[in-house]
């Protein structure tokens, strides 16, 4: 049997502590091994689905330029203008979508970590 802890943990442990009774028992503690188990997977999915999507849009923005020479080198030049007059937003589209994927993945890890770390020491003021 496992108690509950005071200290940073306390909230977390509380929560797997269905019965109220202070201690953890073996049928709580299964609880909270599965949802950590659960929680691992979930970041490490999220991970590889970051991972997949950086690789994405990287060989889209390298093979981008190399379709612009292939309409034109197959005498496709209409094709090959208006692929060429596209790319700016393309580019930019690609960029926004990773930067806004990375920004928000970035938000909610902060956010994560923050519930757990304690307060940041704050500036006092000084005064004469």
């Amino acid at each position: 049997m496992y108690t509950v802890r005071q200290g940073t943990d306390a909230m977390t442990e509380e929560m797997y502590d269905l019965n109220g009774d202070g201690v953890i028992d073996a049928e709580e503690r299964k609880i909270m091994l599965e949802d950590m188990r659960r929680q691992m997977e979930d970041a490490d999915a999220q991970r590889d689905s970051i991972r997949k999507m950086a690789w994405f849009a990287l060989i889209g923005l390298l093979l981008y330029p190399f379709g612009i020479f292939l309409a034109d080198a197959f005498a496709m030049g209409t094709a090959a203008q208006l692929i060429a007059d596209i790319a700016p937003t393309y580019f930019a589209s690609i960029a926004v979508l990773v930067s806004a994927f990375f920004g928000a993945s970035a938000i909610t890890s902060t956010k994560k970590e923050g519930k757990n770390a304690p307060d940041a020491p704050r500036a006092s003021r000084r005064t004469r």
